[in-house]
């Protein structure tokens, strides 16, 4: 299926090698709580995706114990459908506020040096690697085949991240709500992680991954977005502008629903569209029930347990991108396909 025989949780090298398929597959899911069943394993198994990304909130450690966050991923490492999945597909990885330790958390947590050393060895990163040797999580993955080149980006959005601002509940936002981080020197990606997204985006590729744990696209919510720092989320738009880097998907999770969403940005020159998945077992019918978001793709957002695909059709011509959010039995809840030259 893959080469990949150096590290126990997934392969870490920059450069890798996947099947000379005609559709390479990539899985994707947030938001999973260890303590809970986990049937969403059978059906990720069954699919046999050729990379797997988990995407944030891959456990909820939500602690300053650096024994009791080791003892919870140990809980994942556990899970036999999870051991049989990092048999067959390669797994890479970024992290939300519950894996990185505490919720909402950003970079005042005062445990993150501790809990991205956690984090690192869990995922098996060599002690050489360019990750282990800066702070932050963020990596890159490249997969050269004979019809195209797949990146994959992962960002991470807490270590560096600034404090959020918060706001007065409202009807509308009873539980929580976050004003907008309007300081020009308020970031979430930090100084170097922005350097090199930069650099990432100037390297050639077809198809563009970009990994973020939390939403982009939508600017509706209550929760947190990038369009909670209006500033940089501009900054992400205006890179991939800069860049002119095309075949830009963006995936994200946190939500705990799925949903599908479309940005028109003209001064990109092409459509951006965001799959969002959660959670893989922690689905909350309430969560985005009746919830606004100008961009979504589909009347609804969907809020069952499900999980992230997208398959890359490279013998079709155009090549041909499927996004799709499956239930947690593998049943197809939303699809979307989109030639790839739509997307440069």
């Amino acid at each position: 299926m893959h080469i990949c025989s150096l590290f126990i949780f997934g392969c870490i090298l920059s450069f890798q090698a996947i099947a000379e398929n005609s559709t390479t597959t990539i899985a994707f899911g947030s938001c999973l709580k260890q303590s809970k069943p986990q049937p969403v394993w059978d059906a990720l198994v069954k699919l046999k995706p050729d990379v797997f990304l988990f995407i944030g909130d891959n456990v909820y450690a939500d602690t300053n114990d650096v024994k009791k966050m080791k003892s919870v991923y140990a809980q994942l490492a556990n899970q036999p459908g999870f051991q049989k999945l990092k048999k067959i597909s390669p797994i890479h990885a970024t992290w939300d506020d519950h894996d990185y330790g505490e919720n909402d958390a950003g970079a005042d947590y005062e445990m993150r040096e501790q809990s991205e050393q956690v984090f690192l060895e869990f995922f098996g990163f060599p002690q050489d690697s360019t990750v282990r040797n800066r702070p932050g999580i963020y990596h890159s993955q490249h997969y050269e085949l004979s019809k195209g080149t797949l990146q994959l980006i992962l960002l991470d959005t807490r270590y560096f991240r600034s404090a959020l601002v918060r706001a007065e509940t409202t009807d509308e936002c009873p539980r929580v709500n976050h004003a907008l981080n309007t300081d020009p020197e308020a970031t979430i990606l930090g100084e170097e992680q922005w350097k090199w997204l930069h650099q990432q985006l100037q390297t050639p590729a077809d198809v563009r991954i970009i990994v973020s744990s939390i939403q982009v696209i939508p600017t509706e919510h209550c929760f947190e977005k990038w369009a909670n720092f209006p500033l940089e989320r501009e900054k992400l738009l205006q890179i991939i502008q800069d860049t002119q880097a095309s075949g830009v998907i963006l995936i994200s999770g946190d939500r705990h629903m799925a949903e599908l969403s479309r940005l028109d940005d003209k001064s990109i020159g092409y459509p951006i569209y965001e799959l969002t998945s959660s959670g893989m077992n922690s689905t909350s019918v309430r969560a985005g029930k009746g919830e606004k978001n100008r961009y979504r793709v589909t009347v609804d957002n969907f809020r069952v347990d499900n999980f992230g695909v997208i398959q890359i059709d490279w013998g079709k011509k155009p090549v041909t991108l499927n996004l799709q959010i499956r239930n947690a039995q593998g049943g197809i809840e939303l699809e979307k396909k989109i030639p790839l030259n739509n997307l440069s």
